[in-house]
């Protein structure tokens, strides 16, 4: 078939699943009116690359402010959040338009916003400026601003909502803002340079990641209290929790090596090489399978969580950070730090092949921005 007729049969295609009740791309079926996105902060260029996750093609890119970093999708309502640490604020994206709608003002060095269950408030950690910025995300306002300890990395909401907790990194605490009253109700010592930061799923325990002392702590949430140090591999920079939130996967970047914590008994239960600098991880759906990028070997691994033990490694792009996963979890996502562009791994065979190499491997790059950082996806329906 000559371009002309390819090109014109690709259109023919394009019209029918448009109007069809449902239509494969990748080889997976995705009903009408279906839409997913992937979101990319690249932090060098002051934009965000908008990727639709069913065909993996770049379908626009947006202006946002200087050095954006974080970013969240939120689960309630079809928006999307950046925050942007130089230009200190905070973009908001209507993701059925793909448009920036508000931009919203914080306060000195954010980097990360993590949202409610309920999708109504957000929390801003403001590293320059030693406090915590709470959102009302209906309102596209700044309802608060909590004073917490110095040089604050991180804050995250709990799940019922009744708290956030910030990581302050100057200071070696963790403040923990009740969040009715929108103060600090506690301030608990833990170790050196605390930077992520895990609740559990029923806001019980929040467990920090140190990455001055190769720790991390446990805290209660009930009663405030430090419950115990853990040590771990060298400078611990994530935790990625199981879904059901009975384990939780430290990457030690300095070790090359993933600690695992039983989070019922607050102990380590092994800790294993994984690959050079793990950076992020990040645990399927179903708790199962584990997958690592290594920023230092530009590598995904893949791990079993079951079996205890890794299962391969895919190839990316340069320097590799952060993950995510498409709704269906078909594919992981890796935005490539150096390389300027998204590695697109399938993770699974395609339907109706047979060969085992046809399950996991990458299917495409994306050229995105200069140094993409952050990724969230947000998958919805529409009439």
């Amino acid at each position: 078939m000559n371009l002309p007729r390819k090109l014109a049969a690709l259109a023919l295609t394009a019209v029918a699943c448009l109007g069809a009740l449902s239509c494969r791309r990748h080889g997976f079926t995705y009903p009408s009116g279906y839409h997913e996105f992937a979101y990319v902060t690249n932090g060098g260029s002051g934009t965000v690359s908008v990727i639709d996750a069913t065909t993996f093609q770049k379908i626009k890119t947006l202006n946002v402010g200087s050095n954006p970093t974080g970013v969240v999708a939120n689960p309630a309502k079809n928006a999307v959040y950046v925050v942007n640490t130089e230009s200190n604020n905070i973009s908001f994206i209507d993701a059925e338009r793909n448009q920036v709608v508000a931009t919203v003002g914080v306060h000195s060095q954010p980097y990360y916003i993590s949202v409610t269950d309920d999708g109504k408030r957000a929390y801003v950690a403001n590293s320059g400026s030693a406090n915590v910025s709470v959102l009302d995300l209906d309102q596209r306002k700044v309802v608060a601003n909590v004073r917490v300890g110095g040089a604050p990395g991180l804050a995250r909401v709990s799940g019922d909502g009744r708290v956030a907790v910030s990581s302050n990194r100057a200071d070696g605490t963790i403040s923990i803002i009740d969040t009715a009253k929108l103060t600090v109700r506690a301030t608990v010592a833990v170790c050196e340079s605390p930077e992520d930061l895990a609740i559990l799923p029923d806001s019980s325990k929040v467990f920090v990641a140190c990455t001055g002392s190769s720790q991390v702590a446990a805290v209660d949430l009930k009663t405030d209290k430090l419950l115990t140090l853990l040590d771990v591999g060298k400078t611990p920079i994530q935790l990625a929790m199981k879904p059901d939130g009975g384990e939780i996967f430290v990457c030690n970047f300095d070790g090359s090596s993933i600690s695992v914590i039983e989070t019922t008994a607050n102990e380590i239960g092994q800790t294993f090489l994984i690959g050079s600098n793990p950076a992020r991880a990040i645990v399927s759906n179903d708790n199962t399978t584990l997958y690592v990028s290594n920023f230092g070997s530009n590598a995904v691994s893949v791990y079993g969580i079951d079996i205890g033990r890794v299962l391969g490694s895919l190839p990316t792009g340069a320097k590799p950070e952060s993950l995510a996963l498409t709704s269906n979890q078909k594919f992981l996502l890796v935005t490539d730090t150096l390389s300027g562009d998204v590695a697109v791994l399938r993770l699974e065979k395609m339907p109706g092949a047979s060969k085992i190499s046809a399950e996991r491997a990458m299917v495409t790059m994306i050229s995105v921005g200069q140094q993409p950082n952050g990724i969230a996806v947000k998958a919805f329906s529409t009439k």
